[in-house]
């Protein structure tokens, strides 16, 4: 999947410009590949983004102005939309893309298929199962309610990785909200 953002790299409104940074430091900053389409430059970008932003999404005038953001073909927002995404921490979501490894909200993902997955099984072999009550596996008296220590272990490591990797991200924002930005009108 390929994530577009629609610029105009000779605009001479700051604010255009400095929308267009904002989001394309943020991609560069979670890694997110994406390739950059000029409007200026390119009359096909230019038509092809104003044809496949939908109608609803379109300004009073009906020409959408940069930055407009697609993945693939398909539309995901202009710069209000990336933001608000951006503040709700859910752009992998506004972009149509799946959470990146060691992600929470992968985590999240995994554990609820994981368990959904679990409980059908063991509801599975507990009606094939003459004995009620015994775990099948280990033939002692089960208790679902009660966690292994090791569990605790692995979820308080999981959650340290999570806070360590949004720290280091929230990092990385400040530098680059840090950074100067060039505000002269070309």
């Amino acid at each position: 999947m390929v994530i577009k953002v629609f610029l105009a790299s000779l605009s001479g409104s700051t604010a255009i410009k400095k929308k267009q940074q904002d989001v394309l430091g943020f991609l560069d900053a979670l890694k997110i590949e994406y390739a950059e389409m000029d409007i200026a430059s390119n009359e096909e970008n230019r038509m092809w983004m104003r044809e496949n932003v939908p109608g609803e999404k379109k300004p009073k005038n009906g020409i959408p102005l940069p930055p407009q953001i697609f993945n693939e073909e398909n539309y995901c927002g202009d710069y209000d939309t990336f933001f608000d995404a951006k503040e709700g921490n859910q752009v992998f979501e506004f972009l149509g893309l799946p959470p990146p490894p060691g992600s929470k909200k992968l985590e999240e993902k995994a554990s609820e298929i994981g368990e959904e997955a679990l409980i059908s099984s063991v509801e599975a072999v507990k009606e094939e199962s003459e004995e009620p009550g015994l775990n099948v596996l280990t033939e002692e008296p089960s208790d679902e309610t009660k966690k292994v220590p090791r569990e605790e272990e692995e979820e308080e490591e999981i959650k340290e990785e999570d806070e360590q990797l949004v720290s280091e991200e929230e990092e990385e924002l400040r530098q680059l909200q840090d950074e100067p930005q060039d505000e002269e009108d070309e």
